[in-house]
């Protein structure tokens, strides 16, 4: 998408434009953002590593959230 150069807020709001939810690993993004005033919904998936078979086991417990996910909050999984 060519957006491997934007940091942060920007990522958010470029991503903001285009989808409902934005999935992460970073459990700092709360913290490092207002995400209350963006109009996409943050998932953090939280493991120890941010390998893909860490993060796999995750996924029924994020599709079941996925239709209450609203814009402007942030949920952890595997928390």
């Amino acid at each position: 998408m060519g957006w491997s150069g934007l940091k942060n807020g920007k990522l958010l709001r470029e991503a903001a434009a285009q989808f409902d939810v934005f999935l992460t690993v970073d459990q700092n993004i709360e913290f490092q953002n207002n995400i209350s005033t963006i109009t996409i919904a943050v998932v953090v998936l939280v493991r120890r590593t941010n390998l893909l078979s860490a993060l796999v086991p995750l996924v029924p417990e994020f599709i079941e959230k996925l239709p209450r996910l609203t814009a402007g909050t942030v949920t952890y999984i595997g928390r």
